[in-house]
């Protein structure tokens, strides 16, 4: 058994993830945002062990509490090399938005395309699907007998697509990462998103407006 809670986190509402075996109770977090009391009450609540703390990329509404839940918990800090400049520049993300924030924590594991990370007897494979930011990743977690779930960070949104206006960003690249790496897996998987609600991949690939199959 997957066990799963989904939330909004931060002032952008960020869906953070919390995903972990029912049999071990090894546990990762996707995209912490915020809410690191949420977190906690979480991880307590079914008694997890973090393992790994993984990002779809790098903006700040996605490893906002990284270093909170990295110091909380404990778990890998895992991100793809390609946004390490995003990561390392959390500060100046930031101060866009007038925030002050610590610096990051150092990362303990980089990940790239066909990767697996590891909780108890499940896992997520990982998908590279560049174009929102350059290190932008998907993670695919398949549960026997239920529908496979893709955690898309802001690649991919129900009828919609993720931004590419900000430092790394590329639309051609995004499109391609869409269709070829997404649109040709399994279409009846469950699309979770960096935001907003869940979709599937075959809905997005019939009628998402920007890109389809």
């Amino acid at each position: 058994m997957l066990l799963r809670e989904t939330f909004p986190a931060g002032p952008f509402e960020c869906n953070c993830t919390i995903i972990a075996c029912g049999d071990t109770k090894d546990a990762v977090v996707i995209d912490p945002g915020g809410e690191t009391e949420r977190i906690a009450e979480i991880i307590a609540s079914y008694d997890l062990t973090v393992k790994a703390i993984i990002h779809t990329h790098a903006h700040l509404d996605h490893i906002h509490a990284t270093r909170d839940v990295k110091q909380a918990h404990g778990g890998d800090i895992c991100l793809h090399r390609d946004d390490l400049f995003l990561y390392d520049g959390i500060e100046v993300q930031a101060a866009m938005f007038g925030w002050k924030v610590q610096p990051v924590l150092p990362v303990d594991r980089y990940l790239g395309d066909g990767d697996v990370v590891t909780l108890g007897k499940r896992s997520a494979l990982v998908i590279h699907t560049p174009g929102h930011t350059p290190g932008s990743l998907c993670f695919e977690v398949e549960q026997p007998g239920e529908r496979t779930l893709v955690f898309a960070g802001d690649t991919l949104f129900r009828r919609s697509v993720g931004r590419t206006d900000l430092p790394g960003g590329d639309s051609r690249t995004l499109m391609t990462s869409i269709r070829e790496r997404l649109y040709t897996r399994d279409l009846d998987a469950v699309v979770i998103p960096g935001h907003g609600p869940t979709t599937t991949l075959g809905d997005e690939a019939r009628a998402n407006p920007f890109v389809r199959a």
